[in-house]
């Protein structure tokens, strides 16, 4: 195993490394990488995949935790990692592994030295990760913080939403008024009346408090 370790290295160096004495592999790399693992850099396994591997950062991997994630994964050559696709698939449908996933997401995604997610960015990445949890109301956060809030995304906001998407029904007959949700969820709810939307009556607190 080791010495298949050694042989693999060398080409992963020569293949996806921008040269010879370079120790990160960055986007064009990255490029070559989907290619031969047969899948789109949109694609959300890519996402999976920098989970595993710890990437610090979007569209880069650093040796370290590009070899550090294969090993963890068990693979030594691309045949073995392109097998290990419908794997990292599956995970997404584990809800701890998808709520890892998700918060490993904020941090990768962001521009470094930051502490919030570029609005745009942010849109994005929920739209790509809602799609494998299918929640209704994801395209109507997107329209409404492009409206209403167009601001970078905060930590807690990220990491609050999933909670509210996987506790509120879409409906919301089950949403408290009186929750401790960040202000802009709250606000996404009132957004969601005043549009139409969910109508004032479906909320089982909501007559009764406004």
């Amino acid at each position: 195993m080791l010495g298949a370790w050694k042989i693999f290295t060398t080409d992963i160096k020569m293949s996806y490394f921008a040269d010879a004495y370079a120790d990160m592999i960055m986007a064009d790399g990255i490029t070559l990488l989907c290619s031969d693992i047969l899948v789109d850099h949109q694609d959300i396994v890519m996402l999976v995949l920098s989970w595993h591997m710890k990437a610090a950062t979007m569209c880069e991997f650093s040796k370290q935790e590009f070899i550090g994630g294969l090993q963890s994964l068990g693979v030594d050559s691309i045949e073995k990692l392109r097998e290990k696709i419908p794997f990292m698939r599956s995970e997404l449908k584990d809800d701890q592994k998808f709520r890892e996933i998700y918060n490993f997401a904020f941090g990768w995604a962001k521009e470094k030295g930051q502490k919030s997610l570029a609005l745009d960015t942010a849109i994005g990445m929920w739209q790509l990760l809602f799609a494998e949890k299918h929640w209704p109301l994801v395209d109507h956060w997107c329209q409404f913080l492009q409206a209403r809030h167009n601001k970078a995304i905060s930590r807690d906001t990220w990491s609050q939403l999933l909670e509210f998407a996987k506790t509120v029904d879409p409906q919301l007959s089950n949403y408290d008024v009186d929750g401790a949700w960040p202000y802009l969820i709250d606000e996404f709810v009132e957004y969601l009346i005043e549009n139409g939307i969910i109508q004032k009556g479906q909320l089982s607190d909501w007559t009764q408090k406004h």
